[in-house]
């Protein structure tokens, strides 16, 4: 297993395709946190977007795979997925991830053929997917189309969901751990150890980690918030979710005790209901924005859905969580739920029917405290980190492939 920290990287300019896809929003706010730290660090990276919804939509269009999706409901599996958040069915994950798994299989063979021919046009230095279930596919792809290209595969999760959803044991894959969890997956599985890769943490955007400019009580004040007051953010990643409106119903118990910032994501509707039905309480309530790191700023605690993206960077904005678990909690986040109660850093509740219950508990200064200093002792600094994990794959790669040219002759 290797660890990284980051350090220089040399003037070559280097081609990177990011594989990525609207499933949720953890996979482009990764993509975009990559983006970032190569910006922020001028690196010499020309990073390319390879979305799979676009790819697939126009394969299904040439009659060259068949979408199941489309067949059974008449949107892609993106759309259903995000339909799927939106109105808080996860129950139906189960079903939606068997579809998937049965929909590689059936396109796999002409997925391969296609991928290949467009990483023989692309022609990457290196591949980074920050998708699950694709990755063996990408690797046959990419030893059709340019062998010898390396393929990172980047866990978006704290641990992966085998089997065949991150880790491929029988690729030549790299695969970026977040967690000891998710090595000791990567290892029982039998990746070998040169390519497991652990992070501090999952990536997220260095904005997550810049000083925010403006008092808080100002701040507060602006939005029509008191700047004294207990104030919960409530976020359920870039589609909302219906569990906001309970959320609300909810908390209203404790009208000036307590103030809430709605983030609705990509749900005007949400949010209009959410304005329309303000009791005494007093609420901000905002639809899809890129201020996170703003709002999160005004925050003392965070309630929402618990993804690894979105947990990370409330605890990055050093805030304790209420988050759910139940038998309708996405099979991909379960682990997640287990890391937040492991490390302390907030509280879980098996339905956000009881809600007022878990805020309670943050209602009790000592209680509070203590989850706060759990929250503060967690360092993840993994987007700085990816800089020079990248060079050293290329590097690493590089100097093999010479080896074995020199070996041939």
């Amino acid at each position: 297993m290797k660890t990284f920290s980051s350090r220089s990287h040399p003037n070559k300019k280097i081609q990177i395709n990011v594989v990525t896809a609207w499933y949720g929003g953890a996979h482009y706010a990764t993509y975009h946190a990559i983006r970032a730290i190569v910006e922020q660090q001028k690196l010499p990276w020309e990073l390319r977007v390879t979305d799979v919804d676009e790819l697939v939509e126009s394969l299904t269009k040439q009659q060259k795979i068949v979408d199941i999706y489309k067949l059974l409901s008449g949107v892609t599996g993106g759309e259903l997925y995000n339909r799927m958040l939106k109105s808080g069915w996860t129950w139906l994950h189960p079903l939606i991830l068997w579809l998937d798994k049965l929909l590689f299989k059936l396109n796999y063979d002409a997925g391969v053929e296609f991928f290949a021919e467009y990483w023989r046009q692309q022609q990457p230095d290196l591949v980074i997917s920050l998708l699950p279930l694709y990755n063996k596919g990408l690797w046959d792809s990419l030893q059709k189309g340019k062998p010898d290209t390396p393929l990172v595969t980047v866990c978006v999760d704290l641990a992966d969901s085998p089997p065949g959803f991150y880790i491929e044991p029988e690729t030549g894959n790299y695969i970026v751990c977040a967690t000891e969890k998710a090595v000791e997956q990567a290892t029982s599985l039998g990746v070998q150890p040169e390519r497991i890769i652990k992070t501090s943490g999952l990536i997220i955007n260095p904005r997550f980690y810049e000083p925010i400019s403006g008092e808080r009580r100002t701040e507060r004040e602006r939005l029509g918030l008191d700047p004294d007051c207990l104030t919960g953010i409530v976020l359920f990643g870039g589609f909302g979710s219906k569990a906001m409106l309970e959320i609300a119903k909810r908390l209203e118990c404790f009208q000036q005790k307590l103030q809430l910032i709605f983030i609705c994501g990509r749900n005007e509707q949400l949010a209009v209901t959410l304005r329309e039905s303000q009791g005494l309480q007093k609420r901000f309530v905002t639809s899809f924005t890129q201020d996170i790191p703003y709002y999160m700023h005004l925050a003392d605690f965070f309630i929402g859905k618990p993804g690894g993206i979105s947990i990370s960077e409330a605890l990055a904005m050093k805030l304790p969580m209420i988050v759910q678990r139940n038998a309708a909690t996405l099979i991909n986040e379960r682990y997640n739920i287990e890391w937040i109660q492991q490390k302390k850093v907030g509280l879980v509740i098996n339905s956000f029917r009881n809600v007022d219950q878990a805020v309670e508990k943050f209602l009790q200064p000592e209680n509070f405290a203590q989850y706060r200093a759990n929250v503060a002792a967690v360092n993840n600094q993994a987007v700085f980190e990816i800089p020079e994990i990248v060079q050293n794959i290329l590097t690493t790669n590089a100097q093999t492939t010479a080896t074995e040219l020199l070996q041939q002759r």
